[in-house]
């Protein structure tokens, strides 16, 4: 079975466990820009991800978006089966940021097993404690680094990510990843450019200078 290459604690599970996720598992294709998951009252489920990558973010009630992490190949999200883990009360929506491939295990399949199997429990504890360490890192470069560093270190990651100096991306999306407005992204891309790190053109965004863009990022992603 291709999936139990891809779910490291296979082999610790029963064959009846493994049989309850075999009987359950909904293997599914993604578009870019499908929405995946909506929020805690949307118990999706856990998300494996084959290829491709996913998005989970908040959004505030002013409608303004702000990204918590990043998910790729081999990736698990468990905040889409946030019914299962009561003591998160905040909603996060997870969407498609490339065309993606991934599997869905039910929450009403995966929490009996995770309640019977200490590797499965441990296994998700880590997953969770993992996600929330992003989380409070991102938290941190909100409340203690300026805008500025903030797009330097957005655009480093991009470019790590799609292997280029030239990033096909919108003011609006670096904005939603951010979580700030459109037009304080402009101000900052526009500064770049005339410190010569950046050259800006219409849907894109090409790194002219890395090497100074690690300097004012402080060489980490965001």
């Amino acid at each position: 079975m291709e999936f139990a290459e891809y779910f490291p604690v296979w082999d610790h599970m029963t064959p009846q466990q493994q049989q309850a996720i075999s009987a359950g598992l909904v293997s599914r294709s993604v578009k870019k820009g499908t929405i995946l998951h909506s929020g805690g009252t949307d118990c999706t489920g856990l998300l494996l991800i084959k290829t491709g990558q996913l998005r989970a973010f908040i959004l505030s009630r002013e409608g303004r978006e702000v990204t918590l992490y990043r998910l790729f190949d081999r990736d698990i999200c468990l905040f889409s089966a946030s019914c299962m883990m009561r003591s998160i009360q905040f909603d996060v929506a997870i969407s498609a940021e490339k065309d993606t491939r991934l599997w869905i295990i039910p929450s009403d399949i995966y929490r009996p097993i995770m309640e019977r199997s200490a590797y499965v429990a441990n296994y998700t504890n880590e997953i969770m404690a993992s996600r929330f360490s992003e989380v409070m890192w991102l938290m941190e470069q909100v409340m203690w680094n300026s805008m500025d560093k903030r797009v330097a270190a957005f655009l480093l990651e991009e470019a790590s990510i799609e292997d280029a100096n030239r990033l096909r991306v919108t003011h609006e999306s670096i904005a939603n990843h951010l979580g700030t407005h459109r037009e304080v992204i402009t101000r900052m891309l526009r500064y770049l450019q005339n410190e010569g790190m950046v050259r800006l053109s219409r849907g894109t965004v090409e790194l002219t200078d890395r090497a100074k863009l690690e300097v004012l990022g402080g060489a980490v992603n965001i």
